[in-house]
């Protein structure tokens, strides 16, 4: 990613920005991401999820049939974000692109790995050539959201920094 840009219309005077670096330990950090779909109607979906950060770039994965499931089969925009709920205290980040479906045993084992790394047992995964899987015969479909544009949100003090490929 190029450098932020501060917005000074929603930053305060002495607010500066923060490093890309920063802003990649955070989304590594993250326990909780938001993901923000689109219906076939246009109305959005919006549901907490799990995921890593791998390869600069939000991954999640999602069960067939399930809405966000549903949803990316006719619109791969998505916006993914995680943060605080606090009005002074964190930064809150929001990750903008097209989410696109991982498949092949090869890419798909080092994501399952990530999510074992971070969630431990709760999400121990092994990745057949199209998805994850596990031994109940779960398999869910994995995603990677490249990032088009990031904004991060600093609160104390109040900031908006935007960062592009």
């Amino acid at each position: 990613m190029t450098s932020g840009h501060l917005d000074d219309r929603f930053s305060a005077p002495d607010a500066t920005a923060p490093s890309w670096r920063s802003v990649e330990e955070l989304l590594e950090r993250a326990e909780l991401y938001w993901l923000t779909t689109v219906r076939s109607d246009g109305r959005p979906h919006v549901t907490p999820l799990v995921g890593v950060w791998s390869d600069g770039r939000i991954a999640f994965c999602t069960g067939v049939g399930e809405q966000k499931h549903v949803n990316l089969q006719h619109s791969s925009p998505v916006s993914v974000t995680t943060g605080t709920n606090g009005w002074r205290s964190g930064t809150d980040v929001v990750v903008e692109g097209s989410a696109e479906r991982v498949t092949g045993r090869e890419r798909l084992l080092p994501l399952a790995d990530a999510w074992q790394r971070k969630y431990g047992d709760d999400w121990a995964w092994s990745a057949d050539d199209e998805g994850f899987t596990d031994g109940d015969g779960t398999r869910p479909w994995v995603y990677v959201v490249p990032p088009a544009k990031v904004i991060v949100f600093g609160k104390d003090p109040h900031a908006q920094t935007t960062f592009r490929p």
